[in-house]
């Protein structure tokens, strides 16, 4: 529901003076789109709304400098640095924890592999095509589970 109200959103945005019609088939499906479908309700929606930025340079035209951080206007909200580094190392926790899982995904992964790869089964003595066919299947897997756990010490700037 929220892809859809995004998709919506954007369509609106992108074509501000364009009609939105909603349908809804018999099996409950809802579909919006620019084009007329019979049976479509059009939408009316209020224009979207645009605010110039209240960011105000508080009088150090150097751009930066040793100066203090310009405040964010009052309707943007922010977070002291004592609650950042908590969320920020409750992420790491899960991270690490998710790398953890896939590393030993992974030695699972290469010990079927290894296993996979020593046996045939039943048919697959007389048909080698299968044999290959179950073999890339595994070696699919360790595949998969190596670029998960690139991208998890990536993420974690362990590389």
């Amino acid at each position: 529901m929220k892809t859809l109200s995004l998709c919506l959103l954007l369509l609106l945005s992108a074509s501000a003076q364009a009609t939105v019609y909603k349908y809804v088939d018999k099996d409950g499906n809802v579909t919006f789109t620019n084009v007329p479908i019979r049976g479509a309700q059009p939408i009316r929606l209020n224009p979207l709304s645009s605010y110039p930025s209240q960011h105000k340079n508080s009088g150090n035209s150097s751009g930066g400098g040793g100066a203090a951080p310009a405040k964010p206007s009052s309707s943007f909200p922010s977070v002291d640095p004592g609650t950042q580094k908590q969320r920020d190392s409750g992420r790491r926790k899960i991270l690490e924890q998710e790398l953890a899982n896939e590393q030993k995904a992974l030695a699972d992964a290469q010990k079927a592999l290894t296993d996979g790869k020593a046996t045939r089964n039943g048919d697959e003595t007389r048909n080698y095509q299968k044999y290959l066919d179950r073999v890339q299947k595994l070696q699919d897997e360790v595949t998969d589970r190596q670029k998960n756990v690139e991208a998890l010490r990536r993420e974690l700037g362990q590389n």
